[in-house]
């Protein structure tokens, strides 16, 4: 279940400096409007053509990058990803893991979102205070049995408007768990080992499509 909905934290995109009461406004819209926004956009356009987006996991995946890419803090959800790793990685060693795990996720997940529909989200009431920099869009999500799971996205206010760096899904966070599995697999074979298959997975990927 995780993992076929692992994708919807993409649409928060639809993920360090928090704002606060005495900081200028925060650009754009706020972070409910803004993941309401993002969903809208990516269903008008699978709606526009959705075989053809079922068909070629490539096309959904450029269409996560025009519309969902600018509003997702990856940078941010790499560092945390990566824990104590992350301050003994070189520059080049970073960049090459934000890039490389983001393409994973969508090639990984990047299927599932072709038969997402309106009737599959449901946006929750806001609870919070903006002031803080900090915010939860919370949503729920029915899947194909009827079931309502709950995916909760945190959003974080930056010079470029609020965006999403980690999603929680029937209260378990992507990035602690991402940051469990690669933490044990860099223990065991070192970032650039792990660099080098995300890469490879996601070369793969581009391949197929």
């Amino acid at each position: 279940m995780f993992r076929r909905l692992a994708i919807l934290s993409l649409l928060s995109l639809a993920l360090p400096l928090a704002a606060n009461a005495q900081q200028p406004a925060v650009p754009g819209p706020d972070p409910q409007a803004l993941i309401e926004q993002i969903a809208q956009q990516m269903l008008d356009a699978l709606d526009a053509d959705r075989d053809a987006y079922k068909k070629d996991p490539q096309k959904v995946n450029a269409l996560v990058d025009r519309v969902v890419l600018q509003h997702f803090d990856s940078s941010r959800a790499a560092q945390l990803v990566l824990g104590k790793h992350w301050r003994t990685a070189t520059e080049e060693q970073k960049r090459r893991f934000i890039d490389a795990f983001y393409h994973s996720l969508l090639n990984k997940y990047g299927t599932a979102l072709a038969s997402f529909t309106s009737s599959n989200l449901t946006m929750l009431p806001f609870r919070g205070d903006l002031s803080t920099g900090s915010a939860t869009v919370r949503t729920e999500v029915t899947t194909s049995d009827g079931t309502r799971v709950p995916v909760n996205y945190s959003m974080r206010a930056t010079p470029e408007g609020w965006k999403a760096w980690d999603v929680t899904i029937e209260g378990i966070s992507y990035i602690k768990n991402f940051r469990t599995d690669f933490g044990a697999e860099i223990d065991q074979k070192g970032l650039a080992a792990v660099i080098e298959r995300l890469e490879s997975e996601a070369g793969a990927g581009h391949a197929a499509g």
